[in-house]
């Protein structure tokens, strides 16, 4: 088995979670906050305080998540999920400028994981790679943006427990992670910011600014609930983002602020929408603002 990226510790002793294990389910996670020990390429978890924690943060996971599906259902497949791996760790970017609006990008319709989904910059953390500066390569991967240090500040916001397919009923989990989500504060102003933007159309289709009104919006579409959250009345048609051309060029585009809104299908679909993780840390993005 390849080395261990997220570990719990248990009885005093940090243990590796398994591919099938739900971590959430294993530290019992609610809406509260789980102690983490932010070390180079690995993430520490305890449901108690422990030498080394670094941070208290929220550990989420949807109300679908297929981990948790498999644990309730006697004699579900769960035999048929790899025995070698462990759970995978990642971090994505919240980049906000100095006015206050936060990036997005729509990934390509080819990516194998979550194609033509918008989420914040982010990826793999390299073993023994620092949490931040992964995140920062990945920014600077997917967007062309790099950052000048001492020109931003940081905070981990929160971390989400993510699987791919999102739910059993598109087919047993083939990617298993745990999401730290870094929310990085930028001294450039959006304008600043975009005139600098390069996109990888490797991994990007689309970007977009995305300002604390429409993003309360869209992060009270939440996947698996019963019933829709209000919605403001005075919600602008449709948001400004820039789209990559087949010929590499960019142009406008008139995003629906309903495709934003849109939330995770029962059926195994490849439609436009805002992922689960990303609504949970544009919520976490909000608590910060005071809003």
């Amino acid at each position: 088995m390849a080395a261990a990226r997220v570990l719990l510790l248990r009885s005093g002793r940090p243990e590796p979670v398994s591919f099938s294990q739900s971590v959430c389910g294993l530290l019992g996670a609610g809406p509260g906050a789980t102690h983490c020990g932010l070390k180079r390429g690995q993430l520490v978890l305890s449901d108690r305080p422990f030498p080394g924690a670094s941070a208290r943060l929220p550990l989420q996971r949807p109300p679908f998540c297929p981990f948790a599906a498999l644990d309730q259902q006697p004699g579900a497949p769960g035999d048929e999920l790899p025995t070698n791996r462990g759970v995978d760790l990642g971090v994505a970017v919240i980049l906000q400028s100095s006015d206050q609006t936060v990036l997005l990008t729509r990934r390509t319709r080819t990516l194998n994981v979550s194609p033509n989904l918008w989420v914040p910059p982010g990826g793999h953390v390299e073993l023994d790679e620092e949490l931040l500066d992964g995140g920062l390569r990945e920014l600077w991967e997917e967007s062309g943006l790099q950052l000048p240090r001492g020109q931003f500040s940081w905070v981990p916001l929160g971390l989400w427990e993510s699987a791919y397919p999102p739910r059993l009923s598109w087919g047993l989990p083939r990617y298993h992670h745990i999401i730290l989500y870094l929310l990085v504060i930028s001294q450039e102003s959006q304008q600043q910011l975009q005139a600098r933007i390069q996109p990888n159309p490797g991994e990007v289709s689309a970007f977009m600014w995305l300002g604390p009104d429409v993003a309360a919006a869209v992060a009270t579409t939440e996947d698996g609930a019963e019933t829709p959250r209000h919605l403001p009345q005075d919600l602008p048609p449709s948001v400004p983002a820039v789209e990559l051309g087949e010929d590499g060029g960019a142009r406008p585009l008139a995003l629906p602020t309903s495709t934003l809104l849109r939330t995770t299908p029962a059926a195994a679909d490849s439609q436009e929408r805002v992922s689960t993780g990303t609504k949970f840390a544009l919520r976490l993005w909000l608590q910060h603002l005071g809003r």
